[in-house]
């Protein structure tokens, strides 16, 4: 069939019109001239379609990734070519890692100049083929709608992740007849019929079971049919790192997350645990701790293992079951199993639960600002509507340990460990949801990567309200330094500029908090304010983490120096 000639776009414009096809509403960017068509064509739909310029392509990859966490949607990031890709590849990393549908725009260089080291020229397809699902070039202009509903359609279906898609400069200015595409369906598989008689049994004969959860896609509906059926059944419920808000931490059934602030005791239940049912986590290192607490290859403690991606089933920890489904797919079929007398299993549910509690109860502090303190007090403030991002580093111990999290809450971190994400992830958030308070959690080092992007959550209206926690260093690597090689400090001391005259620069409100009497007033000022809006709180360097002192681990590290030592 002809297309009649009133059908003829460029391919910038072709583009824009299959997102607004796809049901995107925001894109993050920092503009280049490699797709201005595609920013020209976004003039004439700004009605319909929130363009939001980061101030870093770091910031604006993970503004898209936080998108798509929030709203099981592929966050769309715009960057131009080279050193704009380069930035913005970190975003692409927590996407994929993260299981976050996301998919990344880069500007490249005209067709007939490639494969001779044009201006910013790189091959996309090899640079991103390790870290998205998919990475591609769009070559024909009339191509551009099976690409883009292929894109939508592979970031969000099985294990959702990013999608990277070259756009040549030239395709994007030719013009050319081309139909639309229709809108994407996520495809996402469900159990089998046969899968829940078959876990049941299993079930039946446990003595010690432990129900994991974690990874990608989870709905709040969901959320709420896994905490039925382990009320139901009294069965312990743990989260996967970062995961915390699938379950809610108020639950007699909670135990705490298998990260690096649940309860200590937790990665040593899972371990004399006779069974295991997994829901939507991968198994990777962080949530095994190093691959601990399963043997490997024939898993001992049993596992059942429900992934929506076949390829993690069996990848490390070969299950006694196996279900290929989505978590929402899966949790739905367990939704009226009342299959066994709550009390079943009372003394192990029991006990997990008050190591759970008892590790969100905060020791006596004798510094000047007691953050676990704050945490508790941000916790009350906050109810069950906030949203909490996190960086990396070991001040997340804090609001991982003490705060708590249930649906329709939420907590944002990366699961790879990303530095500079809390705020641009926070900034992301409240424009997503500006009617909700959002909370972002950042040390003094994250802060100087992506502190900058309270800018930008001032140009778009957003109202995120900073946590900065400042020590002074690089906590994390200070920590493995102390333990490892006690007293030789190098490269994690920082010298910090006025956080709160930069923040008050950029136009949001800001205060220092010292002491622990000033923290609950000074966060209602920064709420109150209306505006983004940043807080300082000067922690004590010598409270490395929740659990420990520098002094601590030096004497520990001291300690074991000297019996080596002594038994060569």
């Amino acid at each position: 069939m002809t297309l009649p000639f009133s059908n003829a776009r460029t391919g910038g414009k072709i583009l824009v019109d299959q997102l607004l096809i796809h049901g995107a509403d925001m894109a993050f960017c920092v503009p280049g001239e490699s797709y201005l068509e595609v920013l020209d064509a976004l003039f004439d739909v700004r009605d319909r379609f929130k363009l939001v310029n980061a101030r870093h392509e770091a910031g604006a990859a993970n503004m898209a990734e936080a998108y798509g966490k929030l709203t099981g949607k592929p966050g769309i990031c715009m960057v131009t070519r080279g050193p704009g890709a380069c930035h913005a590849a970190v975003g692409v990393h927590t996407a994929f890692q993260d299981s976050t549908p996301m998919i990344m725009l880069v500007g490249q260089v005209g067709r007939d100049m490639m494969d001779r080291e044009a201006f910013q020229e790189i091959d996309y397809r090899q640079m991103f083929g390790p870290v998205a699902k998919w990475a591609a070039q769009i070559d024909v202009t009339a191509r551009i709608p099976e690409y883009i509903a292929r894109a939508f359609h592979i970031a969000t279906s099985g294990r959702p992740g990013p999608v990277v898609l070259a756009l040549p400069e030239d395709m994007l200015t030719e013009v050319t007849q081309s139909g639309d595409a229709v809108r994407y369906h996520a495809t996402q598989p469900a159990p089998a019929a046969q899968a829940f008689p078959q876990i049941r049994e299993l079930l039946e004969g446990a003595k010690k079971p432990m129900i994991l959860a974690g990874g990608p896609g989870w709905s709040d509906a969901a959320c709420a049919q896994l905490k039925v059926f382990a009320e139901a059944n009294g069965i312990p419920v743990a989260t996967s790192f970062r995961r915390q808000d699938i379950m809610d931490n108020r639950s007699s059934c909670f135990a705490g997350d298998l990260g690096t602030s649940g309860p200590p005791a937790l990665v040593q239940r899972f371990k004399e645990a006779d069974l295991l049912l997994v829901i939507g986590a991968r198994l990777g290192e962080m949530t095994t701790q190093g691959y601990s607490i399963l043997s490997s290859p024939r898993a001992q403690p049993k596992l059942i293992h429900v992934h929506a991606d076949a390829n993690e089933l069996g990848k490390v920890f070969t299950p006694d079951i196996a279900v290929q489904s989505s978590s929402d797919n899966f949790v739905a079929g367990l939704a009226d199993a009342s299959w066994f007398a709550a009390d079943r299993w009372s003394g192990w549910r029991t006990t997990a639960r008050t190591d759970y509690l008892n590790a969100v109860t905060p020791v006596e502090c004798t510094q000047d600002l007691d953050v676990a303190a704050a945490m508790l007090q941000l916790g009350k403030r906050l109810g069950d509507n906030a949203i909490v991002t996190l960086d990396a580093g070991n001040h997340t111990g804090w609001p991982q340990r003490f705060l708590t999290y249930a649906r329709p809450g939420r907590q944002i971190g990366p699961t790879n460990g990303a530095m500079g994400y809390s705020v641009p992830a926070a900034v992301a958030a409240s424009l997503v949801h500006p009617d909700r308070v959002v909370i972002g959690c950042v040390g003094d080092g994250g802060f100087m990567m992506s502190g900058q992007e309270i800018s930008t959550a001032v140009q778009h209206g957003g109202k995120p309200i900073i946590l900065l926690f400042n020590n002074n260093m690089y906590g994390t690597i200070r920590m493995h330094q102390e333990r490892e090689h006690p007293s030789r400090v190098v490269g994690t001391d920082l010298v910090n500029p006025d956080f709160v005259a930069m923040a008050q620069a950029m136009g949001a409100h800001a205060e220092r908090v010292t002491k622990s009497a000033d923290f609950a007033p000074a966060l209602e000022r920064a709420i109150s304010s209306g505006r983004a809006a940043l807080l300082e709180l000067c922690t004590d360097p010598e409270q490395i983490s929740t659990r420990t002192t520098i002094t601590n681990l030096r004497v520990a590290a001291e300690k074991r120096q000297a019996q080596g030592a002594a038994s060569e």
